[in-house]
């Protein structure tokens, strides 16, 4: 049944046929009548052919089914046709009725296959969204579950981060109170250095300035038992013995000390300064007498203070003069021994002239039955602050300042209760600290409006012409 349904297929006779048709259907109007009769038993002799390969077909399909098989199928369609198409009663009209009612069950059928392959086609689609929503479902419940472990992990890593985080805190901060303690023991030990190396060195130029004056008055003694004076220009030409001499200490030192003094200088100014302002206070009632005096103060106690290094400073000089010798000069020699000698330094003589100064100031006055005594603790610390301060190359100093000056942001901060819109200052209550007219720290200035002249003080009869009665 296969190879004549095969070559029925292969023959092409249904597409002939269907030309054929169509072809009579477009000369139909313009053949002659026998034209068109040749045309239809053409047609009806293909169209028989068919047929009998169909008929063919239809047996060897019936024999391979079994003496049963298809049997229905042959009552209720083949031979109700076959009884159709021979009747000849009614032949022509019951043909083209069930012509037309084959059909439509042919076009039924058609169409229900059509819906069948259709709900079928749609129903593979749904089968497929559904399994590729599925698949894409199973795609993130995997993603979700490696995200969770990838969490896990990161909150385990992230414990595990932080117990070895505090436990490096703790191990570094037991290093670093190791560390502190290594390091104020070194420097207890490097303090103690110092002061023995400050100590020998001491030694040394004592027993150097000693060794030069000895050399002096040997020198002296021979020329004076000389008999010849030949001789004694000999005797008195010979060299002073030679020391060792090390690098200037004062040079090398320079920039930690200049560093430790602007620091000490900002101390007092936090410290010393408010608390000589908290006990003249006491006395005074008049803030701005009481910033005046402290400012003379410091302005004053510079001035002592550079007084007495220049007159320590020339003592120092003609002292080591006598037996000089070495690779540094006299001006470096004389500022490493003051350097060294610092404690050599009277601040209480300093301290005296300083409270005599202020006694004799027309600007400030205090109550007779008090002195200026009693700020001496400030005075004595920028006196030896100052002092210290000359040692500097460059030396440090405070700025000039008068009342009534213009204001200068560079030098001075405003106080908190000036106004801010004047541009003199009324009066001063610290100095600025300058290095070569270069301001190294701020000072403070009050500024007013009207301010404009100085603010004048008869002294006291207590101090008007004598020394303080406290100085000592």
């Amino acid at each position: 049944m296969a190879d004549g349904l095969r070559r029925l297929v292969g023959a092409e006779s249904g597409r002939v046929l269907q030309e054929k048709l169509e072809s009579w259907y477009r000369d139909y109007e313009i053949n002659s009548c026998d034209q068109n009769l040749n045309r239809c038993c053409e047609i009806i002799e293909l169209n028989s052919e068919i047929q009998g390969q169909l008929f063919t077909i239809l047996n060897e399909t019936s024999r391979e089914g079994g003496h049963y098989a298809g049997v229905e199928t042959i009552k209720t369609r083949l031979l109700p046709w076959l009884g159709t198409c021979f009747s000849c009663a009614t032949s022509g009209r019951l043909f083209e009725t069930n012509l037309s009612l084959t059909q439509d069950s042919i076009e039924k059928e058609r169409q229900l296959r059509e819906l069948a392959s259709n709900q079928t086609f749609q129903l593979q689609e749904l089968q497929e969204e559904l399994t590729s929503t599925r698949l894409q479902l199973s795609h993130v419940q995997q993603d979700l579950a490696k995200t969770q472990l990838a969490l896990e992990d990161t909150k385990t890593k992230s414990a595990t981060t932080l117990l070895a985080a505090e436990d490096e805190i703790v191990q570094l901060k037991a290093a670093l109170k190791t560390s502190c303690a290594q390091e104020k023991d070194a420097l207890r030990k490097l303090d103690r250095l110092n002061d023995y190396e400050q100590q020998i060195q001491i030694l040394q130029d004592e027993i150097s300035i000693l060794d030069a004056q000895k050399s002096v008055l040997q020198s002296r003694f021979v020329r004076s038992r000389s008999p010849s004076p030949r001789h004694s220009e000999s005797k008195s030409s010979s060299p002073l013995p030679l020391r060792s001499c090390s690098p200037g200490r004062a040079r090398r030192t320079n920039a930690s000390r200049r560093a430790c003094l602007v620091a000490r200088f900002g101390d007092i100014y936090a410290q010393e300064r408010l608390d000589a302002e908290t006990l003249l206070r006491t006395y005074i009632s008049d803030m701005e007498m009481v910033q005046r005096i402290i400012y003379i103060a410091a302005v004053e106690s510079f001035h002592a203070a550079k007084t007495a290094y220049r007159q320590f400073k020339i003592r120092v000089r003609d002292t080591l003069s006598l037996g000089h010798s070495g690779p540094e000069s006299l001006e470096d020699t004389v500022l490493d021994y003051i350097v060294r000698h610092e404690d050599l330094y009277d601040v209480q003589a300093s301290v005296n002239e300083v409270i005599r100064s202020m006694n004799i100031n027309p600007k400030i006055s205090f109550p007779p039955e008090i002195d200026f005594i009693v700020i001496s603790t400030l005075i004595r610390e920028l006196c030896r602050v100052a002092f210290s301060m000359q040692t500097l190359v460059p030396p440090l100093d405070v700025a000039f300042g008068t009342d009534g000056e213009l204001f200068s942001e560079t030098k001075y901060h405003r106080s908190f209760d000036s106004d801010f819109t004047a541009a003199l200052v009324a009066y001063h209550v610290w100095p600025a600290l300058m290095e070569n007219d270069v301001v190294i720290v701020k000072g403070e200035a009050v500024t007013k409006r009207g301010a404009l002249l100085s603010r004048s003080r008869s002294p006291s009869p207590l101090r008007s012409g004598s020394p303080s009665k406290w100085a000592y």
